[in-house]
């Protein structure tokens, strides 16, 4: 019985939710992949750096 409950409960909220429409979609879509793409240059950057300096140095 509460398992019915529980979903009755879950159909309830998800009405409530304010879904994103299309063009709002696409804009966060392109913001996270952005974003993404961003810190792994930024990651992929720093760690070359630190494999160059250690390379220097134990070498």
């Amino acid at each position: 019985m509460k398992l019915f409950q529980f979903f009755k409960n879950v159909s309830r909220e998800m009405k409530k939710v304010s879904w994103p429409n299309g063009r709002e979609l696409t804009s966060y879509t392109i913001t996270v992949i952005s974003t993404v793409a961003f810190v792994a240059v930024f990651f992929a950057l720093i760690d070359l750096g630190i494999t160059q300096l250690l390379n220097a140095f134990f070498e």
